[in-house]
């Protein structure tokens, strides 16, 4: 059996399953299946780019996890869970992208084989990675059980991060901290975005001593539209030259063996219009209100509050939220997918939470993004980037 290749502790494994399980609990669930990458990840460790067949993790109220999963991919999960080999499940080939068969026909027989076909079984009915189809077919072989939706149980219990983690935060901090140092270095008019993105890249990706680290692939690809483009909180690049007189925002993360530290900064080409430098005003305005206020004990409206606040004095309407919970993500989202800071949602605050503090601003014919990703404290924010706060001018 090969040494599997573990970023964090044993214990600390040991530590998650168990608050996991105390959910579990709580709601009755007698086995979860996980599907979700993120939180395959989180509770096993199992790393690959093999979410695009159907996998997942299974946990009983007792004994190891079970990772089951294409089984071409089974020795990947061998390589990076720490579960012993007869937990590694991988299903035939023949079943992947089949129309007379499903993977999730074999996890029911693997499942009745361990006598795991019985109570009641979590599934996470609303995220990218679990289907339609995967639910028929376990409904279908499994009679004897009956289903919950456990969406975002897993996730919940990953918003407080552990030091280990927070670690791996910091150091991806660094490395969207050199990111953007590559592009205020490189970017100029007449420069090709694609050209851009690929220094963007190779800032992201190389070994750095200092970091102690290399960078890991992100969620999402680097978004960095211009002009009116900019409009649209997501569009990527293309292969045009960059235009003197235009603003382009760059929404990109920093990574470090998956746990992510988004940043974003906005570049303008040129003398800055009026636009820009009110925005650039009200943002940073709004930005130190709202992480006054993101401390241990608030909540996340209050930040959003005292963001829209400062907003409304300057005229300024966003219509949607104002950031996110971050850590360990997979594509297609560096997000956690439970609280949000924005008005209505009364979470309480708790030490060592993780957000990408998301003050952008997508008007009609421009857009704006200073952001911050930020570890809640007891007396205030930790910022997990190092980059000056503000929008830079270059001719």
């Amino acid at each position: 059996m090969p040494t599997p290749k573990l970023h964090f502790s044993r214990a600390e494994f040991d530590a998650r399953i168990a608050k996991t399980r105390q959910q579990m609990q709580q709601r009755g669930i007698d086995l979860l299946i996980v599907s979700d990458p993120s939180n395959m990840n989180w509770l096993t460790g199992y790393d690959g780019w093999s979410f695009y067949v159907h996998q997942c993790v299974i946990l009983p109220l007792e004994g190891e996890p079970f990772w089951f999963g294409r089984g071409q991919d089974a020795n990947g999960a061998l390589r990076t869970c720490f579960m012993q080999p007869e937990n590694i499940i991988g299903y035939p080939d023949h079943y992947v992208q089949s129309t007379e068969r499903h993977p999730m026909d074999y996890l029911s027989a693997q499942l009745s084989d361990r006598k795991l076909d019985k109570g009641i079984i979590g599934v996470e009915m609303d995220n990218y990675w679990f289907s339609a189809a995967a639910y028929r077919a376990l409904q279908s072989h499994l009679p004897n059980a009956s289903f919950q939706d456990a969406t975002a149980l897993v996730n919940w219990q990953r918003a407080v991060k552990s030091e280990a983690e927070l670690t791996l935060m910091r150091q991806a901090g660094k490395v969207v901290g050199r990111m953007h140092e590559r592009i205020v270095e490189k970017v100029e008019v007449g420069m090709r975005k694609c050209d851009l993105v690929a220094d963007i890249y190779d800032a992201a990706l190389r070994y750095d001593p200092a970091i102690g680290a290399g960078g890991d692939y992100p969620a999402l690809v680097p978004l960095l539209p211009s002009g009116a483009d900019a409009s649209a909180p997501h569009l990527t690049w293309d292969d045009q030259q960059m235009k003197s007189g235009e603003g382009t925002f760059f929404e990109i993360a920093g990574v470090v063996k998956r746990y992510h530290c988004p940043l974003s900064r906005t570049v303008f080409l040129g003398k800055p219009t009026q636009t820009f430098i009110d925005a650039e005003k009200a943002v940073l305005e709004g930005m130190d209100a709202g992480l006054e206020m993101a401390r241990a004990g608030n909540t996340c409206e209050d930040v959003a509050l005292a963001f829209f606040k400062v907003l409304k004095k300057y005229g300024i309407t966003k219509d949607n939220r104002t950031g996110y919970p971050i850590g360990v993500s997979y594509p297609p989202d560096w997000g956690e997918r439970t609280m949000s800071l924005r008005p209505g949602d009364k979470t309480v605050l708790q030490e060592n939470m993780t957000f990408h503090f998301m003050t952008g601003l997508w008007m009609e014919d421009w857009g704006f993004e200073i952001t911050e990703s930020i570890r809640i404290g007891t007396d205030g924010p930790e910022c997990l980037a190092d980059v000056p706060r503000k929008m830079v001018v270059k001719d």
